[in-house]
């Protein structure tokens, strides 16, 4: 017996009114067409479901029987319908990007690419943030994912995977007199002032003044910086010398700024986040697509990706 859901609907609709004429108004249709539906319906059934006397319409026992169960399907395939549209719409939706510097490297070609073959109908947005917000807007809500520099403040609140790791180097200007080394001992940098994030960026602006390799020696800060700009602008000024990573470098490495490594201070992260347990189609496949990229980078000779 193969019953269609239409004819379940009609004759709830049915069921429900107890007449005809108001339960196709209900439905759109004409009493005649929804007369024509139950009469076939109990046909295929093998059983009248209504005892239509002329002036009253009465369920059977068969009908009274089929009521629920047409009832709790049709709530089912409701429910299923809404979740199917909610999918669809995600499917259509914006996904925002996060950046505080463009990720570079080659990645967001590799990952957009991989994405949009999985989702073609969303639309991903690049957000450019500034270095107040570290997280580069996952924290106010502002962006879905973020490329995102380690460590992050709020660490419990967001999961990440590693994308890139880079030897540390030191951009001072052209005419400072460590700009004749070849590489650059942290121990020579104690003394030097030191261009900082904003402090609103908290973990991540001592990470990038080395606090932990300092030995319990502060930091002379020589100016705060929250922008590309800023930064070639300050050390070309001769504000500070700052730390970045080595795949940033070419940003500030222009006229009267060079860049040099840094021997003593730890390799940097750069990762994509998301908040945690963020399960919505388009993050988690912007996540898959940037798996999906690493493992082919590192199938071509680059790092595997690293999880947190």
């Amino acid at each position: 017996m193969d019953v269609h859901g239409r004819d379940l609907r009609y004759f709830a609709a049915v069921a429900e009114q107890l007449n005809f004429t108001r339960a196709a108004e209900s439905l759109f249709i004409s009493q005649p067409a929804l007369s024509k539906q139950i009469r076939a319906l109990e046909q295929q059934l093998g059983a009248p479901l209504f005892d239509r006397d002329g002036r009253a319409v009465r369920l059977t026992p068969v009908g009274t029987a089929l009521l629920p169960h047409a009832q709790r399907m049709l709530a089912a395939w409701d429910a299923a319908r809404g979740d199917v549209e909610a999918a669809k719409a995600g499917q259509r939706a914006t996904l925002v990007i996060g950046i505080s510097t463009s990720p570079g490297r080659g990645l967001l070609p590799a990952v957009r690419s991989r994405f949009a073959a999985a989702h073609p109908a969303a639309k991903p947005v690049l957000r450019q943030i500034g270095w107040v917000d570290p997280s580069a807007g996952l924290a106010g809500g502002d962006a879905d994912v973020a490329f995102v520099w380690l460590p992050l403040a709020d660490a419990e609140r967001y999961e990440w995977l590693v994308v890139a790791r880079e030897p540390r180097v030191v951009a001072l200007p052209e005419t400072h007199l460590l700009a004749r080394h070849d590489t650059v001992e942290f121990a020579d940098l104690l003394d030097e002032p030191f261009l900082a994030l904003p402090e609103s960026a908290r973990v991540l602006r001592d990470y990038f003044l080395a606090v932990d390799e300092r030995g319990g020696r502060p930091p002379v800060i020589g100016g705060e910086i929250s922008s590309t700009e800023e930064t070639y602008e300050s050390v070309l000024n001769g504000d500070g010398v700052v730390l970045m990573a080595a795949g940033n470098a070419p940003l500030v490495a222009h006229a009267g700024v060079v860049v040099r490594p840094v021997r003593g201070v730890s390799a940097s992260e750069l990762a994509l986040a998301w908040r945690r347990a963020d399960d919505r189609p388009l993050v988690r496949g912007y996540i898959a697509a940037c798996r999906a990229a690493l493992a082919g980078s590192a199938g071509s000779g680059g790092s595997p990706p690293r999880t947190k």
